[in-house]
């Protein structure tokens, strides 16, 4: 279920936000693209508070994972979603 645990990219990330990205992960299972948006923006939230954030390579990572095998109209929900995620970073 997990296989992009096993993503090459996954090796850089720091095991803190790996941590969290897994939880993250756990709640979105079996969920689509317009229930993701308040889990996304959680974890960035969660993040913040611990003092981590996120870089726009680690977030487009996560965001191209959970993109995989979704329908396109999911992805394309998804990606909205990290447009308005991106705007409240950069506002954060």
């Amino acid at each position: 279920m997990n296989e992009w645990l096993n993503h090459p990219a996954m090796e850089n990330i720091d095991p803190v936000k790996l941590e969290l990205i897994k939880a993250a992960a756990k709640q979105t299972e079996g969920k689509s693209g317009r229930s993701l948006a308040p889990i996304m923006m959680a974890l960035i939230t969660n993040a913040n508070k611990k003092g981590i954030q996120f870089s726009p390579d680690e977030m487009s990572l996560i965001i191209s994972i959970l993109k995989e095998g979704k329908p396109k109209e999911e992805q394309d929900q998804l990606e909205n979603m990290i447009k308005m995620v991106s705007s409240y970073m950069k506002k954060g």
